[in-house]
C-alpha cells in the first residue's frame, strides 16, 4: 500500500522529527485525552497534565518508535514484536486507542510542519500510522 516514493518520504520526514519528539508526542498524547477521555485510564499512575515529565518523556518515545519504524517499513512487524507482546500483554492496552493516537498524531504533525504538510505528505504519514497501529495490534487477534 505504501509505494517506494512514499517510503522515502516518511524516513526523511520522521528522521527530521526527532529532534521534536517530545513535543509532537506529548501534544498527541494531550489531544488523545481530551478527545478521548476513556484513554486516560491506562495512564492513571502519570502527571498527563500539559509537558508534564511524564508526558514529555512517552511522547518521545511514541514518536521516536514510529520514526525507527518508518526507516525500514518493510520490517515493521519485526521491529515492533516487543511493543506487541508490552501493549497487549503485560499492559492490556485497548487496540482502539492505537487508532486514536495515531489520529492525534496527524493532526498534532500538521500543526508542526505547517506548510509542510503536504498532501503527499499528509497522505503517506496517514497510510503509515494506520499500518503502524494495525501491526500494534495484530497480538490481540
Amino acid at each position: 500500500m505504501i509505494s517506494q516514493k512514499e517510503k522515502r518520504l516518511l524516513a526523511e520526514v520522521w528522521k527530521s522529527l526527532i529532534p521534536a519528539a517530545e513535543d509532537i508526542g506529548s501534544d498527541s498524547l494531550l489531544r488523545m485525552f481530551t478527545a478521548f477521555p476513556g484513554s486516560k485510564t491506562y495512564f492513571s499512575h502519570l502527571d498527563i497534565s500539559p509537558r508534564s515529565p511524564h508526558m514529555l518523556s512517552h511522547g518521545r518515545k511514541i514518536v521516536l518508535a514510529i520514526a525507527e519504524g518508518a526507516q525500514d517499513i518493510s520490517q515493521l512487524a519485526v521491529n515492533l514484536a516487543p511493543l506487541q507482546i508490552l501493549h497487549a500483554y503485560q499492559l492490556r492496552i485497548d487496540p482502539t486507542n492505537f487508532k486514536f493516537l495515531t489520529h492525534c498524531l496527524l493532526v498534532a504533525l500538521a500543526c508542526h510542519l505547517g506548510d509542510d504538510f503536504t498532501p503527499e505528505a499528509h497522505a503517506a504519514i496517514d497510510k503509515y500510522l494506520s499500518a503502524f497501529a494495525a501491526v500494534l495490534a495484530e497480538k490481540y487477534r
